[in-house]
């Protein structure tokens, strides 16, 4: 039972062939017995979910079926706040934090009738890691234990692919659904900005978070999507639009779909290894044959979006967490401050300018929207070892995924193959904004045309495995001299902030990194050219 879908297990729970006790109780299970393995979860909620398993039962028994979530097991990335249970982000400064609410989503899915398995690991408030000195141990990808999962939304990825879950909701905010959708071989989708609402979910940045769903396939994807879409007034980004029947247009045909390649994100912006393009090349060749129209298209180099987003985004998480950084600095893993203290770095100035970009690269996109349906490139991967995650690798290099949190619109990341030595490939579907539909059916099409999803990972229970994690890396060495250190002294203690000598060293380290990207920035907008403070209607 724990590799079914969940459309499969919605179809047998509504007619009375299978119980979500049962359903329930499995997962409960096989949590206890292969997750030492993955460290997927920080908390399982065995006594809730077997409770809310047996009022589905009885619901569903009594003819008060409520839909294809009722009696469905799921887990929540614990950056979701969760009424009465433990919600930390996966950080020591929330360690024994209990919300008196849920979030919205999680509002949505019990009323929908799911069962909620636990929370699940994330890096450290959904943005640093994988992080080694933390009190819970990083995810481990369940395809090859010494590689990683993907971040942030790791644990989902890696109870995802297990089967631990049938379905979890992470956030993606740089690309935290699609990286451990794509390195552990799952269907991940961020919805359009404002699709789904962010109320009670851990901000990371206000103008790039979205909440979405990481599970098996395409159907599962929309079931989910369905349950938690919808306009929120506790959400001011949220969008007040009609939702549509999202597997209504899961039919597998993709006959006269216009699809644009953005092949120069991943040979020439981000140069990805050959065993991916082979796997994209003859994944644009099952969509061919399947009578979609496919040409090659060009957006802006992936850098353009990475300076843009990291400048904005890095400027708002550190005011959301500014008041704990103030207090309780070192209470902080080492690689989450190892990013959000570059904002320091970043002027007022660079953070405007950022938007107005931004504003600009939304515009950009419209004469593509009118001209394509949809848009393919690579996603993430293969997955890189646990042990070679360095902090300062987030200031060194663009990615794959961000473009697409720049633009807003929905983006899935699916699996299209694997290595040699077995670890997922992956490509991703992007749309105009609230064309998520179109993202959804080209992701079913393709996964209808290929065996893909009938291979899992396997874990033997009564394995021996070592359960250390690797060493918290050592800073990197800053190259800057004196007199920049001096001033990037006298910014901490205007901030109020006392680093030790490892944090001071790793902000020095990123200097020249954050120097380059603002320098980047474009400097000569005209005076009415407003930033992307609303960029979707």
């Amino acid at each position: 039972m724990h590799f079914m879908t969940i459309a499969e297990a919605a179809r047998l729970i509504a007619c009375r062939k299978l119980s979500p006790v049962e359903l329930t109780r499995t997962f409960i299970d096989r949590i206890a017995a292969l997750d030492p393995q993955l460290n997927a979860y920080l908390l399982v909620t065995a006594d809730r979910a077997m409770a809310q398993a047996k009022v589905a039962e009885q619901e569903i028994a009594a003819g008060n079926y409520r839909g294809p979530m009722h009696g469905i097991p799921y887990a929540l990335k614990d950056i979701y706040c969760t009424a009465g249970i433990r919600t930390t982000g996966h950080s020591r400064t929330r360690e024994n934090y209990v919300p008196d609410f849920d979030a919205t989503t999680v509002t949505k899915l019990t009323q929908a009738g799911a069962v909620l398995l636990g929370k699940l690991s994330t890096h450290e408030f959904a943005h640093g890691g994988p992080s080694f000195d933390l009190p819970w141990p990083a995810a481990r990808n369940p395809w090859n234990r010494d590689h990683v999962t993907g971040g942030s939304s790791s644990g989902s990825g890696a109870a995802g692919a297990t089967g631990l879950t049938m379905g979890s909701l992470g956030s993606d905010t740089g690309g935290s659904i699609r990286n451990p959708a794509a390195l552990c071989g799952l269907i991940g989708l961020k919805p359009t900005y404002g699709l789904v609402s962010r109320s009670g979910v851990y901000t990371n940045s206000f103008s790039y978070d979205h909440a979405g769903p990481l599970t098996w396939t395409a159907e599962d994807c929309a079931i989910m999507l369905q349950a938690i879409a919808g306009h929120d007034p506790k959400d001011p980004a949220s969008a007040d639009r009609e939702i549509p029947p999202y597997r209504a247009g899961l039919t597998g045909s993709v006959k006269g779909v216009r699809i644009g390649i953005i092949r120069h994100l991943y040979e020439d912006d981000i140069p990805t290894p050959p065993v991916v393009k082979q796997a994209l090349e003859a994944a644009y060749d099952v969509l061919r044959g399947l009578g979609a129209i496919l040409e090659d298209v060009r957006i802006r180099p992936a850098q353009q979006y990475h300076d843009v987003k990291i400048t904005s985004a890095e400027s708002e998480l550190y005011a959301v967490h500014e008041p704990a950084l103030r207090t309780q600095l070192n209470n902080f893993g080492e690689d989450f401050l190892g990013r959000t203290l570059g904002a320091l770095l970043i002027s007022s100035a660079d953070y405007m300018q950022a938007n107005r970009q931004r504003r600009k690269m939304i515009a950009d996109m419209q004469p593509l929207y009118a001209k394509y349906d949809a848009f393919l490139t690579a996603g993430p991967g293969p997955a890189g070892r646990l042990d070679a995650w360095r902090t300062i690798s987030f200031w060194q290099k663009a990615s794959l995924t961000t473009p697409f949190n720049v633009l807003g619109g929905p983006a899935l990341a699916q699996c299209i193959g694997y290595t040699d030595g077995g670890l997922p490939l992956s490509m991703q579907i992007y749309a105009r904004p609230f064309a998520d539909a179109t993202v959804l059916q080209v992701a079913h099409a393709y996964e209808q045309a290929t065996p893909w999803r009938g291979r899992r990972p396997t874990l033997d229970p009564n394995a021996v495995f070592a359960p250390e994690q690797p060493p918290v890396p050592e800073p990197e060495k800053a190259t800057i001299g004196q007199t920049r250190r001096d001033e990037i002294a006298a910014l901490c203690q205007r901030a109020g902030l006392t680093l030790n000598e490892r944090h001071f060293e790793q902000l020095c380290a990123t200097a020249p990194y954050i120097d380059e990207m603002t320098g980047r920035l474009e400097r000569t907008p005209e005076f009415h050219d407003e930033p992307s403070n609303i960029f979707i209607t």
